[in-house]
Order: structure tokens, then sequence, then C-alpha cells
């Protein structure tokens, strides 16, 4: 079967083919067309068992999920891709209102997918779930000090916290998630009481904050697990030793749970192959196909039949918050502006 895959390099000398003659080349009735925020060796391998399995072809292009939001928008009716795969309920949220996602009701994805890892309306569903939560240095740090997000903002922490920074789609949501719980107002007073326990201004991803507090520059450090996982399973022995070197600590399990978002995916608005983007859907839900994801990826599988890693079970067991994701998108402007008042940049 005859695919193209697209990397962010080739998508200017993609796109600037006649607009025609790229709808033509996809416009078989068994393809699909992806666009994927996930890299390719996390989505590649599962399209061409998809392909395998159903004689359906697939075409697809990788690039940063905001490149791809943005060049959904730009293509508008004209785009050729039926499904969008991206990170987080937040960015799954942003492409809802931008108009460029539609409706699934699809009876085997809504039996499957929990209702709190999909949209209330049904226009995204969460594939994969990632928690993010406290890592400790063993070292420095008695988890018997450790409670809730909450308790991250008392003093005790001055100075003690590595974390990235406001404009980072992950923290965004952790404080939806607060707010959520708490509304605007106290969310705000502990963001402040965070942002004065940092130890240093926020810099770098989830891996750099671990990497600080396994090197003493902090002594707590959030991030989402998966980060912890590909240093617990790096072929690099100083990297195997940075996660050796800290703890997992799941935060507010005595009430809410630990706060948990997802990868997702969804048919785009304008899909010119829905059929077609329905099965893929149905098949990335499927329990192997989450088993498999759970392994390659380090995150825990959407559907309660599917199989942990290994390494994911030796985390050990938690309760995660049970919000609708939705709510995380939707209040997304509010924690961003929040954030700002709070003087976390």
């Amino acid at each position: 079967m005859y695919r193209k895959i697209f990397s962010l390099r080739s998508l200017l000398v993609v796109f600037s083919m006649s607009l025609l003659g790229l709808q033509q080349n996809l416009a078989h009735a068994d393809e699909v067309n992806v666009y994927s925020a996930r890299k390719e060796a996390l989505i590649l391998p599962l399209l061409e068992k998809f392909e395998a399995e159903t004689g359906i072809g697939f075409n697809l292009i990788t690039a940063k999920a905001d490149e791809l939001l943005k060049r959904l928008e730009s293509e508008g009716r004209s785009t050729p891709a039926d499904v969008f795969i991206t990170t987080d309920a937040g960015r799954l949220q942003r492409a809802k209102e931008a108009g460029v996602l539609q409706a699934v009701d699809n009876p085997r994805l809504n039996a499957r997918i929990p209702q709190n890892l999909r949209d209330r309306e049904n226009y995204w569903f969460g594939l994969s779930q990632r928690a993010r939560v406290i890592f400790y240095a063993k070292d420095r740090v008695d988890p018997g000090e450790l409670s809730t997000y909450e308790a991250l903002a008392d003093p005790q922490w001055r100075q003690r916290i590595c974390i990235r920074s406001s404009s980072n789609i992950y923290n965004q949501s952790l404080v939806a998630s607060m707010i959520e719980a708490h509304g605007v107002e106290k969310t705000e007073a502990w963001a402040r009481g965070l942002v004065a326990n940092f130890a240093r201004k926020p810099a770098g991803g989830d891996t750099d904050q671990l990497r600080a507090a396994a090197a003493g520059q902090c002594d707590i450090a959030i991030a989402n697990t998966y980060y912890y996982g590909r240093l617990a399973a790096s072929d690099n022995e100083a990297d195997r030793k940075i996660a050796e070197s800290l703890g997992v600590f799941w935060p507010n399990q005595g009430d809410r749970g630990a706060h948990v978002n997802v990868s997702g995916a969804a048919v785009t608005a304008y899909a010119k192959h829905p059929e077609s983007a329905e099965r893929l859907l149905e098949f990335l839900a499927s329990s192997e196909s989450q088993t498999w994801y759970a392994e390659v990826n380090i995150e825990y599988p959407a559907v309660a039949d599917a199989e942990s890693s290994a390494l994911l079970k030796s985390f050990g067991e938690f309760k995660g918050d049970s919000l609708n994701l939705s709510r995380l998108g939707e209040n997304n402007r509010a924690a961003v502006q929040l954030m700002d008042r709070a003087g976390w940049r």
C-alpha cells in the first residue's frame, strides 16, 4: 500500500505542491491521513499494524503540536487531515474551540474510553495517561513530609522546588485542575506561595527539573511520570542513577487524587475519510494498542483492560483525579492569567 510519511522539516516542501494535486493523491477511500504531534516512533508502528490488519493505508505528518493546530486552522475545509493526534487535554480543547474537530458518536469508543478521559461532547478521546506528580531527592526529603500539591506552597519548601515555566501546557493544566478544585482566588494564593518556593528561575523541560533535583539544585521536582520513566529505562547509566536517586510521590491520595492528563486523538472537522478515521481511533483504543503504547512511551493506558508496563507498576499504585479533562482546557485562560499575576514566569 502506497503511503507518505512527512516530518516537520519536509512540511514546507510537501505543502508547496499543488493543493489540488495533493488532495487527489490523498483522496483514496481506503486511506486515512494523520497529523500527529506524537513523534514518528510513537505512532508509526501502530499505523503500520493498522494498515496490515484493515487494509486501510495511511499518510502521516508529524510536527510540533501548536504548529499542527495552526496548520489545521489555516487549511480549513481544504485540509487533507482526517485524524489529529496531540498531547494534553488543554491542547485538545483548543482544537475543539478552533472548530477544527468534529464530534464522534461511536459506541465502541464511548464504551472503551472512560468519561473523564474524553471530551464531554466526544470531540476528542484520550489514548494514554500520564500523571504530573512530585519527585523528591531521597537523600534530602523524607516522603512523610509530603502530602498534597497544595502543601508545596508551605514555607518549609522555600527555595527547594524545581518546575518548568508557566508557558508549559502541562503546568497550565495542573493549575487549571487546581482552579476546578478550589476556585481562582485560592489557587492564585497557592501559586504565589509555590513561586516563592522556587529554587531557581524556571528553565528547561521536565527532564531538566529531574536532573536538577538529582544534582542538588533543588529537593523537589514536578514532572510527568513518563519523563522519569525514560530516565529509569535509559541505556545510559548516568540517567538511571538520576532516577535511582529520586522517589515518586503521589499527591492528594486522601482527597481528589493525583493530577492526570492524556495524549489524545480526534476526527478533524473536514475529514475526507471519516469512517476510516473512526476505525483508526477504535484501533488505537484496543487493549493491544494501549499495552504497546504503555510499554514504548511509559504512559498509563486509557482503557481498563490494557496492561501497564512493569516499569510503570514499579512506581506504585495511585488514585488519579477523576475530573473530566475537558475542564482543563476550559479553565486554561484563567490558569494562564492567574500564573502571570502570581509571578510565575
